[in-house]
């Protein structure tokens, strides 16, 4: 497991925001390169911003970066669950003096270890999968380097920015089961996604292709498996995207559900779809997203054999 490797270089903190607060303070980036994903993530970069003046820029302007900046690179993405090839940019960012910061929260560490592929820092809300149960909130930031571990313990110590000793024992619980999890969701929600990408596909209107515009996961990436089955080679994650073909039909979908709850938060042992609009306020109305736990393919199907009686 990444966490038995990594443990004498890898802190905790009381949520992944705080986490992400804590390498941006560290580094002190004049700019970073990040895409859309978390909305929570841009919130602390405007803030910095507004402190630091640290300056966003995307991804695809990675030429504007300086020594000593960062990129922050989501993959798998929030909400859509789609990935990206942490390799290419630990390319770009080795070539330039620069950081390559990896958000792994949907890849968790039985899919996916960023350092494999160049990243000099990784976060992870342990709120999520680390902690599975939705019962705890954790922020993880692993590194390679010693003295940028020596860095942000003492920048930790000095902020009190700590977990606490309840919640560090509510992690190192869920930590036991934490591999075995991780790849069933992933499986499950693979092949839930594919029977929803065999509906898009038929040429009959059915319930799916009659009400969902367009769905996104990484199994769906088939042009990128000969670098995404290197990078993830346990599963593709258990979280991917539907975009209805309206925003009443994605506002109207979760109340028709009955093993899927509407909630925001995932990686516990709950399936949960979420009108991501509720969280992220600049998210598209017609969004969806979706995470599948480790029972629900066996509860679909019970659900279907109770449908079929008569």
């Amino acid at each position: 497991m990444v966490y038995a490797r990594l443990a004498r270089n890898l802190l905790v903190y009381a949520t992944g925001l705080s986490a992400i607060h804590a390498y941006l303070v560290r580094l002190g980036p004049k700019k970073v390169a990040i895409g859309e994903g978390y909305h929570g993530t841009h919130a602390v970069l405007d803030i910095h911003h507004r402190l630091a003046g640290t300056v966003k820029v995307g991804l695809d302007q990675l030429d504007q970066l300086e020594p000593g900046d960062a990129i922050h690179l989501e993959t798998p993405f929030n909400p859509t669950g789609e990935a990206r090839n942490i390799a290419v940019y630990a390319k770009v960012a080795k070539e330039r003096n620069i950081y390559l910061v990896v958000d792994s929260t949907f890849g968790p560490p039985a899919l996916q270890d960023p350092f494999l592929w160049g990243a000099d820092i990784f976060i992870h809300s342990g709120t999520k999968y680390i902690g599975e149960h939705s019962d705890m909130m954790c922020g993880i930031l692993a590194v390679q380097r010693e003295d940028l571990f020596v860095g942000l313990w003492e920048d930790r110590c000095a902020l009190g920015n700590v977990l606490g000793g309840f919640e560090s024992w509510l992690g190192i619980r869920s930590l036991r089961t934490l591999d075995i999890r991780c790849r069933r969701q992933s499986e499950n929600c693979t092949a839930l996604f594919a029977w929803i990408a065999g509906k898009m596909k038929d040429t009959r209107v059915n319930e799916v292709n009659s009400t969902v515009q367009h769905i996104s996961h990484a199994s769906l990436q088939s042009s990128d498996m000969h670098w995404l089955q290197k990078q993830m080679p346990n599963g593709f994650g258990p979280v991917f995207g539907l975009v209805m073909k309206s925003e009443k039909c994605a506002k109207w979908l979760q109340s028709k559900l009955r093993i899927f709850q509407h909630a925001t938060s995932l990686g516990g042992m709950e399936s949960l779809i979420e009108w991501r609009k509720m969280s992220d306020h600049s998210a598209e109305g017609d969004v969806l997203r979706v995470s599948v736990d480790i029972e629900t393919l066996d509860d679909l199907q019970k659900t279907c054999q109770m449908d079929s009686k008569p």
